[in-house]
Order: structure tokens, then C-alpha cells, then sequence
């Protein structure tokens, strides 16, 4: 997800006013996204599906799957080239989370599936959710380090003004079949059989994809790893439940800004291990370094400061 936007005398401004899956959208942009998406093709990221999204010039484009390290590739790759062509056609592309208060903020949700030898682990249909007994683990795993994968997935300040509840951005610690509301949604399979992925949407464009997908990757294999369980899934929105109600489900709303993350990731030391003492060591102090530099920011600063940088 990103929003085009264009410079004008009062500022960078959404360059419509358009609504989710707006057709009128479509025509007034055709040029740019057809740009886009040919561009996208010409480098091997085949394009399946685009449409206008909720807010006022935000658009999303979703290109096929691939393995986790080429996948990461594509991801810088389909940043730079999206932002090179808006630039062309004098316009700006953001993928900053949170850009406008009142409208939907920028996700860059993960899909993923688990194989081997040719053949998708996720399938079980006699499983919870039609789900394996792997994958299960694996999203245990996942959902038991979010507090501190976060730090790594949604690792700008800017990143948790996205994640709020009722804004399907994944605010709670759970996970739900076809629920927009969990930290992991499962999708339903249209054919009735089982899903063949799962989406984690604490995740945005302000990460490292290679940092995110490696972490994603670790937390999920210390779930096999340690064979964690699954809880239960939920099928509501979490925001809608009270706190008791949360807690007797094991329900938890999940950090709200980026230095409760960085102190979770400071203690999670799977996740460090996986990082490499080096590597962890630098990360959490340059996030401890922008969290002291912008804890206090207001939107509009942060806006000013990270809208062309991400």
C-alpha cells in the first residue's frame, strides 16, 4: 500500500479524493499504475491484482509470491521502482505508514507458507482452521515473539499510529480465520479446502525486509522448535471485547509505540540470536537513538520529516 501524492503551493497532497476500489480513481491514475505495473513485469514481479485503496489517493498493488530472499529483494525493488515512476510523472509515492490522521494508514501485510519438497505444510483439513499441525506452531511461535518482532517489522515511531484497533492493522496478539481484526489472519480457501497461507499485518514498508522476514522466520521455527500451541482462534473483533473477556481468551493488545517494542526485543534473545550479536547490537541502538529523537513528535512532524524518505 502507498499513497500518490502531488506537490502543490499548500503542501505534498493526496492527488484525489477517491474511496476504496474508486473506478474514477482508476481512470485518473491509469497512466502511472499501467507505468508501474509494466515496469514491475519487466523485472520478473508479475502483477496480480491492483485497486484503489481506502484512503484518498492510496493505491496497492500486489505481485505474485516467491521464495522469502528473492521476496525481500522484490520488496526494495518494488518501492524504488514505484517511487522512480511517480517521481516521473511529477508525483510523489509514500509507503509511510501513517501520513493523513483522519484516513487508512500504509501496511505491507506477509503472507507466507511453509514447504517442503514441493509440497505446502500449511494443509491439514482435519486440523484447527484447516490448518497443520506445523503451521500451527509455527504461527505460535510468531505470535509468541510479536512483542518484540515488532521492533523489527514496525520499526519507526511512525509505524504505530497505524496500528490501532478497528483498522484492521492487527492491534491484538491472536490470530482468526478471515478475521481483518488479528495480528494473524488466516484466509478461508474460496474451493473449501484448506488455507494455503497465513498474513501477518504488523508489518509495513518502514522495515528492512530482509531483517523483517529473517525475524518472522526465527520466531515461527522456535515454534516448531519448542512446540508451542495455538490458541484458540478468534472470530470477532477483539477491540469489541473487554478486557476481562480479552484476558480469559489470552487476548493482548500488542505494543503501542516503538519504545515498548525495543525494550521487548532488548530481552527476546531468540530474536537477537537470529539478528547475530553485531548486528543486534547496532539495530537497537539506532531505534533507541530515532525513538529519543521522535518520541514526542506530533504527526505532522513525523510527516514532514519520512514522507519521501519512505
Amino acid at each position: 500500500e502507498f499513497y500518490l501524492l502531488q506537490p502543490t503551493p499548500e503542501g505534498i497532497l493526496p492527488v484525489d479524493n477517491s474511496v476504496f476500489a474508486s473506478t474514477l480513481a482508476m481512470d485518473q491514475h491509469q497512466q502511472v499504475i499501467d507505468h508501474i505495473a509494466e515496469a514491475l513485469v519487466e523485472q520478473g514481479m508479475p502483477v496480480e491484482q491492483y485497486y484503489p485503496e481506502s484512503g484518498p489517493g492510496q493505491q496497492e498493488i500486489s505481485i505474485l509470491y516467491t521464495q522469502a530472499l528473492p521476496a525481500a529483494d522484490q520488496q526494495i525493488a518494488f518501492r524504488e521502482t514505484v517511487k522512480a515512476i511517480a517521481f516521473q510523472h511529477h508525483l510523489v509515492a509514500s509507503f509511510l505508514p501513517k501520513i493523513l490522521a483522519d484516513q487508512a494508514g500504509n501496511g505491507c501485510h506477509l503472507h507466507l507458507s511453509l514447504w517442503r519438497d514441493g509440497k505446502n505444510l500449511l494443509l491439514n483439513p482435519e486440523g484447527d482452521g484447516g490448518l497443520s499441525q506445523v503451521a500451527c506452531q509455527f504461527i505460535a511461535g510468531i505470535l509468541h515473539h510479536l512483542p518484540a518482532l515488532m521492533a523489527v517489522t514496525t520499526p519507526s515511531t511512525n509505524s504505530y499510529r497505524r496500528i490501532r484497533p478497528h483498522c484492521w492493522s492487527g492491534a491484538f496478539r491472536c490470530w482468526g480465520i478471515d478475521n481483518r481484526e488479528a495480528a494473524v489472519r488466516v484466509p478461508s480457501n474460496p474451493d473449501g479446502n484448506s488455507p494455503t497461507n497465513f498474513e501477518l499485518k504488523t508489518v509495513d514498508a518502514s522495515s528492512n525486509p530482509y531483517l523483517a522476514l529473517g525475524a518472522v522466520i526465527a520466531a515461527g521455527l522456535d515454534g516448531i522448535r519448542n512446540s508451542l500451541e495455538l490458541g484458540e482462534s478468534v472470530a470477532v473483533d477483539p477491540g469489541h471485547l473487554t478486557e476481562l473477556e480479552r484476558s480469559q481468551r489470552g487476548i493482548e493488545l500488542l505494543p503501542t509505540t516503538l519504545g515498548e517494542a525495543i525494550g521487548n526485543l532488548s530481552a527476546d534473545q531468540i530474536l537477537l540470536d537470529a539478528l547475530g550479536v553485531e548486528l543486534a547490537q547496532a539495530y537497537l541502538a539506532v531505534k533507541k537513538a530515532e525513538w529519543e529523537a521522535m518520541k514526542d513528535f506530533e504527526l505532522e512532524e513525523e510527516v514532514e520529516l519520512l514522507l519521501e524518505r519512505y
